[in-house]
């Protein structure tokens, strides 16, 4: 019976905010306590992160042991869930090179995820290679630990895509080597791309538009105040639109029924609410403090937690330390089983010598 493998990650370029949280971390916590798979991977993921910040690793640099902490502070376990760092295990990077001969150019060209990262970034053609290759980079890191399920954003299907393509392309060329992989998106549509503040693309460390799982409560609750709503809503007498309204696509993503008791009891659900803001009658601010209320009993635990793994950063530097010993191992057997398909392994073969030998004699 095939083991069920997890892999899964994030770029350390800034503390991790809701939309990692409701688009995998939850997920990912979920997952790792149900007991159903075998091996849990969850990647720092710093090489990718510097594709785009080679002129600044610093940041990159500061940035993991942030990563680290929010995994923590969400639930995420060492004794259950393998975390290291990427650059720790070159293995990676030996793959990404053998990949880069089954990938053209045209192909990176029409990966939707890498148009709009180049878009965002106004690279053009001033594009790095490495950036622009970071689909192949993601199929080594996915491969390497024989993944069979990632779970990801929505954004980042077309990844899954080409990782799949990369393994088809390998597995027809040297015989069935590594495992295909399947992408697992969040059940809740709301949570798969997670609106900005501002109500524009998905919520972003680029774009400044997010709420970060270590923000202080006042951080929060200013945020949220000053969220993006229904511009046509001037008044509260005035019918209000939900659809699109990242106030609302929030409590979509956060909210139920105790919610609703708990803190806005003449309201039974969210769609009860949503009807009087439609037609009318019920102001941006006390949907806004309702989602406040919500976000915090969320955030609040978080926090906290992550306050008191803070409190002892070697031992969180130890565990990434251990997982990356752990992680090696498992890329180092899966890229010897590459080389041995590839007929590269010339020193392990011994059929390869016993042909040399009977060649030159």
């Amino acid at each position: 019976m095939d083991k069920k493998i997890i892999l899964t990650g994030d770029r350390p370029t800034g503390c991790l905010h809701l939309g990692h949280y409701v688009g995998s971390l939850k997920r990912r916590v979920e997952l790792q306590n149900s007991g159903k798979y075998d091996e849990i991977y969850i990647m720092i993921a710093d090489a990718q992160a510097l594709t785009d910040n080679m002129e600044n690793p610093e940041k990159v640099r500061q940035n993991i042991v942030e990563v680290a902490l929010d995994y923590l502070a969400c639930g995420l376990d060492p004794e259950k869930s393998t975390m290291f760092i990427q650059s720790q295990i070159p293995e990676l990077c030996e793959m990404s090179f053998y990949y880069m001969n089954l990938v053209t150019v045209a192909r990176l060209k029409r990966n939707p995820t890498v148009k709009t990262e180049i878009q965002m970034r106004n690279f053009e053609e001033r594009i790095p290679v490495g950036f622009f290759t970071y689909p192949i980079s993601q199929a080594a890191d996915i491969t390497a630990f024989k993944a069979n399920i990632v779970p990801v954003g929505e954004d980042q299907a077309p990844m899954i895509e080409q990782t799949r393509e990369i393994v088809h392309r390998f597995n027809h060329v040297y015989g069935e080597t590594l495992v295909e992989p399947d992408i697992m998106l969040p059940d809740n549509q709301y949570c798969m791309r997670l609106l900005g503040l501002d109500g524009k693309a998905k919520m972003s460390k680029s774009l400044g538009n997010c709420i970060y799982l270590s923000d202080t409560a006042e951080d929060v609750k200013k945020k949220v105040m000053s969220m993006f709503t229904d511009p046509d809503h001037l008044r509260v007498e005035d019918p209000g639109k939900t659809e699109g309204n990242p106030v609302f696509i929030y409590l979509e993503a956060f909210s139920n029924d105790e919610h609703f008791s708990k803190y806005l009891p003449e309201y039974k659900n969210l769609e009860e609410l949503k009807a009087h803001y439609e037609r009318g009658g019920l102001g941006d601010v006390k949907v806004k403090k309702f989602l406040n209320n919500v976000l915090e009993e969320t955030l609040k635990p978080i926090r906290e937690r992550r306050t008191e793994f803070s409190k002892d950063i070697p031992s969180v530097y130890k565990m990434l330390e251990k997982g990356s010993i752990v992680a090696r191992k498992k890329a180092q057997q899966t890229l010897s089983e590459m080389k041995n398909a590839m007929k590269i392994n010339y020193f392990d073969d011994r059929s390869l010598i016993d042909e040399q030998i009977k060649r030159f004699q």
